[in-house]
C-alpha cells in the first residue's frame, strides 16, 4: 500500500469520526445541559454511534499493527508511531468510557430518572455514603476515570465490575490498551538508535 492510499484511508476515517461526533453533539444539543430524556430512538442512536467509534478504534489498532509489522510501513518514524499509539490509547479510553456511561444502569437518562435498573459497577462512593452528597449517582467523569484506570492498570482499580457485560467490556478495553502498548514499545525498541 503506497503512502497516498494510506493517507486517503486516514482522511476517510477522520471524516467518518467527525460525522459521528457531530451527530452526538446534535443529539446532546436537543437537550442541552442534561441527558434525561428516555427515548428509544436517542438511546439506539447513541449506542450505534459508540459502536461506530469502537469499530474505528479497532481499525486504528489494525493500522498500528500494520505500521509495526509490515515492512512496507518501515518508513513510519518513531515520532509518528508514538503519536499514533498515543492517539489510539486516548481514543480507547474515551470510547470505553462512553460505553460504561451509556450502558451502566440503563444509561444517563435512566440514572437521572432514578430508575430501578441495577448497577453494573460498584463505585467506592456507594460504599462510603457518608462521604458523598445525598442522591449521589455516577456522572460521566466517574466513567472516564474508570476507563482511564482500566486502560492504564489493565485491571479494575477502585470501581469493580459486578455484571458480566461490564467485566467483558473492561477486558476488551484492557486487551486493546495492552496490544497498543506492546506494539508501540516493540517498534520503538527497533527504531531507537544504537
Amino acid at each position: 500500500m503506497d503512502a497516498r492510499v494510506e493517507e486517503r484511508a486516514h482522511v476517510i476515517r477522520d471524516q467518518a469520526l467527525e460525522r459521528v461526533v457531530d451527530r452526538r453533539f446534535e443529539i446532546l444539543g436537543r437537550d442541552p445541559g442534561r441527558v434525561d430524556r428516555r427515548t428509544r430512538a436517542a438511546r439506539r442512536t447513541t449506542l450505534v454511534l459508540i459502536a461506530l467509534l469502537t469499530v474505528g478504534t479497532v481499525g486504528g489498532l489494525v493500522v498500528l499493527a500494520l505500521d509495526v509489522v509490515d515492512k512496507a510501513y518501515s518508513h513510519v518514524g518513531a515520532t509518528a508511531l508514538l503519536g499514533r499509539g498515543a492517539a489510539l490509547w486516548v481514543t480507547n479510553v474515551v470510547v470505553f468510557s462512553l460505553w460504561f456511561w451509556e450502558v451502566d444502569r440503563g444509561g444517563a437518562a435512566e440514572r437521572a430518572a432514578v430508575s430501578e435498573i441495577p448497577p453494573s459497577f460498584g463505585f467506592p462512593e456507594e460504599a462510603m455514603r457518608e462521604l458523598v452528597p445525598d442522591g449521589w449517582i455516577p456522572r460521566y467523569p466517574d466513567y472516564l476515570y474508570l476507563s482511564f484506570t482500566n486502560a492504564t492498570a489493565f485491571s479494575p482499580t477502585d470501581t469493580l465490575p459486578v455484571r458480566t457485560w461490564a467485566k467483558l467490556t473492561m477486558m476488551i478495553e484492557s486487551v486493546i490498551s495492552l496490544i497498543t502498548a506492546i506494539l508501540v514499545i516493540a517498534r520503538a525498541i527497533n527504531v531507537l538508535p544504537g
